[in-house]
């Protein structure tokens, strides 16, 4: 069986596959149009976030049995398109998990006490300690909206800042798990008006698309931190940009954008903004994360297709 893969993934998962009796071919820098046409001679096709694997693409791979996506989101993959070839369509969800949790913490941090506003003051050659007053993270309520793998994991660590945990779901969690969990449900518009931090942890689908909008965002406690390390259009940025230049928000922390990189004048005047705290779609970006993330996968798909003629 062969596999092309078009994004960086961790050598030790394409070590696995090989090991595992597969040709792995790697074509790391392969542009749309050259993937349209060299695909149709492999079985299977890996990626990550770069690559578009659209209806197109797919038509274009007779041979095609699946394809893998190293990490969490497939929304970059034309998933009905798949459906209708019976292509098998794999990812690795799990690996992320502790590396996004860890984010959250660090961009709230960051926020609350004005790391990166000192940071990057005092690298233009300023003192700001009189501009850099803070808040602590002891008593305030954190709303997560989203309590799967990692909204979980947040959840724990928000226990060791001796914070309030409020969760919205659409399926809520048994009666135990939220009790191991010290987390309280609340239905989302409860949720934002209550909160004193959002961290939203939900996939990109239909239905979440700007699910966080301008009605929404003026749900929330004047003052409030929004954080966002799922996808970007889970939340409708122009409506974040007004609600915080108008004074009604707090502050942002934001690890994904609509745009990627951010290329709109409301993005970019709004990662300017001295209370949003911006990073560049790293949240799987750990030593640990990019392993996990490559191997996973390959065992997916050594488990389901090792053995199997073609």
């Amino acid at each position: 069986m062969k596999i092309l893969i078009t994004d960086p993934v961790h050598e030790d998962g394409i070590e696995r596959l090989k090991s595992a009796g597969f040709q792995v071919d790697l074509a790391y820098d392969i542009t749309y149009d050259e993937l349209v046409k060299r695909v149709k001679d492999y079985h299977g096709l890996v990626v990550r976030s770069r690559t578009k694997v659209d209806r197109a693409v797919i038509a274009s791979a007779p041979n095609l049995l699946f394809i893998g996506r190293a990490g969490v989101g497939l929304d970059n993959i034309d998933l009905e398109a798949a459906k209708e070839r019976n292509i098998i369509v794999l990812n690795s969800p799990e690996a992320p998990t502790i590396s996004v949790a860890e984010l959250v913490f660090g961009l709230l941090l960051s926020l609350a006490r004005k790391i990166a506003f000192c940071d990057r003051l005092m690298k233009a050659g300023e003192w700001p300690k009189k501009r850099a007053l803070g808040f602590e993270l002891k008593g305030k309520t954190l709303g997560i909206i989203g309590l799967g793998r990692i909204g979980r994991e947040v959840a724990k660590r928000a226990e060791a800042f001796e914070m309030k945990v409020l969760y919205y779901d659409v399926q809520r969690l048994p009666e135990e798990m939220e009790k191991s969990l010290k987390v309280q449900f609340v239905e989302l518009t409860e949720l934002l008006k209550s909160s004193d931090i959002v961290t939203v942890h939900v996939p990109l689908i239909p239905q979440t698309y700007h699910m966080i909008d301008d009605a929404k965002l003026s749900l929330m406690r004047k003052g409030s931190i929004l954080i966002n390390t799922s996808r970007g259009g889970v939340i409708d940025t122009k409506a974040l940009l007004k609600h915080l230049k108008n004074g009604h928000l707090g502050g942002a922390c934001l690890d994904v954008f609509e745009h990627e990189p951010p290329k709109e004048p409301w993005e970019l005047e709004l990662i300017s903004l001295d209370n949003v705290v911006v990073t560049s779609h790293i949240g799987a970006m750990t030593l640990e994360a990019q392993r996990a993330a490559s191997t996973i996968l390959a065992e997916k798909i050594i488990s389901t297709f090792k053995g199997k003629t073609l």
